[in-house]
């Protein structure tokens, strides 16, 4: 009888636990175990989003540095990644930009959530109950699989199977009497190394001002997208006048030829006049006072500027006047153009008046007061 009441006990106290954890058995570490951590007065729950678990399970440690502050009490899936959740002891003050990462306390030890402070960044807030931290700042640091796989990667596929051709390469390299050859390389690399160290700010100030152009780029990125647009266009018509531009390349340098043999025929002639205008210019510079000279008189004209404080003296003034009544010059003054243009200077030949010379050799005087003659001509 005592025994099958201690068997319903027992399964009571099943149904218990059972009823308590939703009803969902997931073995005995589904279950709340007595004495951890974040199960005391003051305890809070705050969560996680961390992009992968791993092995992680309900009731495994929360950590902060190396003191357990916690315990992980549930695990879902929140769309690609997971959400846990986890109780933290009351008296633990952690920052709102508190991180979160899956970690493992030895190659072969137990899974655990790391909580700490992001290294560099100021603290900010403080993770109350309810409190949730980011994806942005969830992580894992590599477990034990990836570690060997990383491993076993590193010695089937990478450099050192090659150690030991690399040490046979380098000891012929060094070996066969090239002592020297190996310190004088040492040697002008110490130089080269030496002189790239001396040039360290002019390579800065390359560096800058390539992102200075780079940036001048970037504030110009519209123009240089038009020109990118329009440049295959302006390539297809290069294209299309190929054979324009050769042809005018073509007579270009036919006509540069033919310039080239025109200036070298007329190299002589061309030095000669402007070895001709030269003394022409000579000429004119040296008449230069004397032509300024007889320009002084431009200002005042017909009066000469010399004389002319000398023109009038008193109530009177001085002139004196030169007039040119001959025929042929009446009729170039006043008849050119006209029906009459040319009847006066006949008139005047017949009397025997030459043009251009006074007196007429004929008359031996002014054809206007001189007696006319029969044997002049009618």
């Amino acid at each position: 009888m005592t025994v099958h009441m201690r068997w319903r006990q027992m399964c009571c106290a099943i149904g218990l636990l059972l009823a308590l954890s939703g009803c969902e058995w997931q073995g005995l570490n589904g279950l709340p175990l007595p004495g951890t951590a974040g199960r005391g007065s003051g305890s809070f729950e705050i969560q996680a989003q961390i992009p992968d678990v791993t092995n992680i399970e309900r009731n495994s440690r929360v950590r902060v540095g190396d003191v357990t502050v916690g315990n992980v009490i549930r695990v879902e899936r929140q769309g690609w990644h997971a959400l846990v959740t986890m109780a933290i002891d009351g008296g633990v003050v952690l920052p709102s930009n508190t991180t979160a990462t899956v970690g493992q306390t030895s190659l072969l030890g137990s899974l655990h959530i790391e909580l700490e402070t992001p290294a560099g960044v100021a603290p900010e807030g403080r993770l109350v109950n309810g409190s949730l931290i980011p994806l942005s700042a969830g992580g894992s640091y590599p477990n034990t699989e990836q570690t060997l796989s990383m491993v076993s990667m590193l010695l089937n596929g990478g450099g050192i199977g090659q150690v030991q051709d690399i040490t046979t390469e380098l000891t012929t390299a060094l070996g066969d009497g090239r002592d020297a050859d190996v310190a004088s390389l040492v040697e002008r690399l110490n130089e080269f190394v030496g002189r790239l160290n001396d040039q360290t700010k002019a390579i800065i100030d390359a560096g800058e001002s390539l992102n200075n152009l780079t940036s001048q780029f970037a504030a110009r990125r519209p123009v240089i997208d038009e020109a990118l647009r329009t440049l295959p266009g302006a390539l297809a018509t290069l294209r299309d006048q190929r054979v324009n531009l050769v042809t005018a390349l073509q007579d270009a340098s036919k006509f540069s030829g033919l310039a080239g043999d025109a200036v070298g025929q007329s190299r002589e002639a061309l030095v000669q006049e402007l070895k001709d205008a030269a003394r022409v210019l000579k000429s004119l510079a040296d008449a230069g006072p004397a032509l300024t000279r007889s320009l002084d008189m431009l200002g005042t004209f017909p009066f000469p500027r010399a004389t002319l404080d000398k023109f009038m003296r008193g109530d009177y003034s001085n002139a004196t006047a030169i007039v040119d009544l001959t025929l042929s010059r009446i009729d170039q003054n006043f008849f050119t153009g006209t029906r009459w243009e040319g009847d006066l200077t006949e008139l005047e030949l017949q009397w025997g008046r030459t043009i251009g010379q006074y007196p007429s050799p004929y008359s031996a005087g002014n054809p206007l007061t001189a007696p006319y003659h029969e044997w002049q001509g009618p």
